[in-house]
């Protein structure tokens, strides 16, 4: 008798945890958050609770910033209605020109690389140097610089990339071509332990940082506000953009999270989260990616169904359940795929989309310009700089690991499938 009621009390408290695991909000709770994508993302999650009215999704839709897929479903199903936001009076300011320049300076480094692909380097350069002077963005310029290289041998374009502030995949091919050191990064350790008042689990806090920093506040000073071990990624963030992102902040938070994985591991996972978040574990995104691993809300699920878990989202803002359930995805990314590159390329589009991509005979093959063709030629231009990006950032984190790694064999082997994926025969 006593073993029984053990039993039930047992089920009754696992049914009453699952309970407390399905947060729900209430309009005004929602209603009262400063206006942001963090917001957008709660009102997505109010409209998708049984007991919001329709009249509460009518009026709540109109505060938020932007209007997703998910957010127009959600609304669409609840209020039988299209969502729309009202049209905002716009301010009449100086014209920002800037995506001009850019989209003629993407028109002239592809065409560059359409004549490289027929074999006309010579040609090739000219438009690439009308790319590299047209561009504003150091990462571009980097870019530039190095198929300039390629399609002249002229050192000078190294010599020129070697002076470069930004860390990325060029800069450090230019440090391997010229056998040198790699770029200066920081990585600080904080003696503060908390930042109080501020909880890094919650994106409305993060959103309030972020209307800071749009109302003109001193950076640095916003940065040493949060300067501790907990809210390490938002110290960074504020810092390196306080630079113009000409400083490189390399943290390594949750240390603790990953003693038990493998080296190559814990840098993927930095990497990743690199890219991603800047480390900010309360981050949201436009398509409501969360967390600081940035989780699709039906990865989430996905993940949690096959580990037997009953979670709310919200629980992917926190940094070590985010580095769980990263561990748990790349698990299943890297049975089929084992270079840093073809990872990030599924981590950001798919594992579909990266077979689909590399199995293809016209990329990651033996080749003139390779393996750099194939990494400009991806039509998806969100996956490709990621992947990019991300590689660079992986070398940097093995590095700091202990584990000294340069680019150059990594690039090397994107050509020998036994070496980097199962899809390639």
């Amino acid at each position: 008798m006593k073993l029984r009621l053990q039993i039930v009390l047992f089920i009754l408290f696992s049914l009453f945890s699952l309970h407390l695991e399905a947060k729900t909000f209430t309009y005004w709770q929602v209603h009262q958050m400063p206006k942001s994508v963090e917001k957008d993302y709660y009102i997505w999650r109010l409209l998708s609770q049984k007991d919001t009215t329709a009249q509460e999704a009518r009026n709540i839709i109109l505060e938020a910033t932007a209007l997703n897929k998910k957010l127009k479903t959600v609304y669409k199903t609840k209020t039988g209605l299209d969502a729309k936001l009202p049209k905002l009076t716009v301010r009449k300011g100086p014209v920002d020109n800037s995506w001009r320049a850019r989209s003629k300076a993407n028109k002239h480094f592809k065409h560059g690389i359409s004549l490289m692909k027929q074999g006309k380097p010579k040609q090739a350069s000219g438009y690439f140097d009308v790319a590299r002077r047209s561009y504003k963005k150091r990462y571009d310029v980097d870019k530039s610089l190095f198929w300039l290289y390629l399609s002249t041998k002229n050192t000078a374009y190294i010599k020129a990339l070697r002076k470069s502030h930004h860390i990325n995949i060029y800069t450090l091919m230019a440090a391997d071509t010229m056998n040198a050191k790699y770029p200066k990064t920081i990585t600080e350790s904080l003696w503060k332990s908390k930042t109080s008042g501020f909880d890094i689990k919650d994106p409305i806090q993060w959103a309030k940082v972020k209307h800071q920093m749009k109302a003109g506040c001193n950076l640095d000073d916003l940065a040493n506000e949060h300067k501790s071990q907990e809210c390490i990624g938002v110290y960074t963030y504020l810092k390196a953009k306080a630079s113009n992102f000409t400083e490189s902040y390399f943290p390594m938070p949750y240390r603790d999270a990953m003693k038990d994985m493998p080296k190559e591991r814990q840098a993927l996972i930095y990497a990743i989260a690199r890219q991603e978040s800047r480390f900010v574990p309360a981050s949201v995104s436009r398509s409501f990616a969360l967390g600081m691993m940035q989780f699709m809300p039906f990865l989430i699920k996905h993940i949690a169904k096959q580990k037997g878990e009953d979670i709310d989202l919200d629980m992917m803002f926190d940094p070590y359940k985010a580095i769980e359930y990263a561990d748990y995805h790349l698990d299943y990314l890297t049975k089929y795929l084992h270079h840093p590159l073809f990872v990030a390329y599924a981590y950001n589009g798919g594992i579909g989309f990266t077979r689909r991509y590399i199995k293809n005979n016209r990329h990651f093959r033996k080749g003139p310009y390779e393996p750099y063709m194939s990494m400009e030629m991806m039509n998806n231009e969100q996956a490709r700089e990621y992947g990019k990006k991300v590689l660079a950032n992986y070398i940097i984190y093995m590095n700091k690991l202990g584990v000294p790694t340069r680019i150059f064999p990594l690039l090397k082997v994107l050509a020998t499938p036994s070496e980097t994926d199962t899809f390639r025969k």
